[in-house]
Parts: C-alpha cells; sequence; structure tokens
C-alpha cells in the first residue's frame, strides 16, 4: 500500500535533505534536493568523480564514483555510517550532472542542530540523520535571514538511542573537530 500526501503548491517543499544514499527514483515535485556530508569525509565536495575500488583491499569491482580514494582513511566520526571513502554511483551520477547539490559540515555542528531538535520535537536523531537536520535548520534560517516562507522536507532516518556516548562526548566537549581540506585532483 502505497502512501501519497498531496500538497498545495504553496506548501510543496523547495529544499530536500536527505542522507540515503540510494534514492528510489525521480524527486517529485521538482525541488533543490541536497545532501549534507560530514567535513571529515566530504566525499562529493572535495572527492574527485573517477573509477574507484569500493574497499581497501579492492576486492569489489570498481565502480565510477566520488572517492577521496580507496586508501582514504576518515578519522573516527560519530556518524559512523558516513565514514566510507566513495559514494555510491547513483548519487555520484546525479551530483556530477548537476542534479543534486551537496554541502559538507563538522560533527560538532550537527551534533548543535541534533540537540536542538531534540529539544523542540522530542526524537533524539541518530548522529547520520543530524547531518538532514543541520541542512533543514540552515535552511529554515537562511529562509527567515531573507523573509521567505518555505516548507523544507528532510529525511530523519534514525533514532539515536544506542548513540547516548556520542551526545555525552559532544555535551562534555569532548568530540574532535575533524574535517579535511584538501580536494582530490578530479574534484567536481
Amino acid at each position: 500500500m502505497d502512501t501519497k500526501i498531496i500538497l498545495p503548491e504553496s506548501q510543496r517543499p523547495k529544499q530536500w535533505y536527505n542522507i540515503i544514499s540510494d534514492m528510489p527514483g525521480p524527486l517529485a515535485p521538482v525541488l533543490n534536493p541536497q545532501t549534507l556530508k560530514p567535513a571529515s569525509c566530504p566525499t562529493l565536495t572535495k572527492g574527485g568523480y573517477a573509477f574507484d575500488y569500493g574497499d581497501t583491499a579492492k576486492m569489489v569491482p570498481i565502480s565510477m564514483m566520488y572517492t577521496l580514494g580507496h586508501d582514504f582513511m576518515p578519522p573516527g566520526i560519530h556518524a559512523g555510517g558516513m565514514r566510507y571513502h566513495g559514494e555510491s554511483a547513483l548519487v555520484s551520477q546525479l551530483y556530477n550532472a548537476g542534479q543534486i547539490e551537496a554541502v559538507s559540515c563538522r560533527q560538532n555542528a550537527c551534533f548543535e542542530a541534533a540537540i536542538l531538535f531534540s529539544r523542540s520535537e522530542g526524537i533524539v536523531p541518530a548522529p547520520e540523520s543530524s547531518h538532514a537536520v543541520r541542512g533543514a535548520i540552515d535552511e529554515a534560517l537562511r529562509a527567515q535571514e531573507e523573509g521567505e516562507e518555505k516548507t523544507i522536507l528532510f529525511c530523519l532516518s534514525g533514532h539515536g538511542q544506542l548513540d547516548m556516548g556520542a551526545y555525552d562526548g559532544y555535551l562534555s566537549g569532548s568530540l574532535g573537530i575533524t574535517s579535511i581540506r584538501r580536494k582530490t585532483s578530479a574534484s567536481h
């Protein structure tokens, strides 16, 4: 059974934030899809578009992707599911074709957004989902500054029930600030 929600034109989102690597199909209505990646592993914003292995052992077939290099070892961040050196072939192709935008953000800014979201909505987002929360909050603040009314849709794909240690690290100030500054040679 499919659920469809039809919104009037005035309420349709103009921005869409998604951290899921594989989008199931075309986006409708026409939106401005964007993905927010960790600054410590910014595959789309600092990676190159090239054929690369999907693992460090070079055991899986190569594919065309945005990559920081199969030998890239990202720092230990709390959004562990986002520490992969490459991006899915589908998302890479969409980004290369200019169909989606990408932004990177430091983990502390994402946790800050997750805490704000938690306090206002009563849901603790998983560290991976906190990137989408950060993107949605930033877009809402930008719209407020510009005096624009927007409907913003984002994907909250997981809760942080098992990630309380990460939140404790953020609140105690012991999370490191991790980001990479270089771009690879085949960057977008």
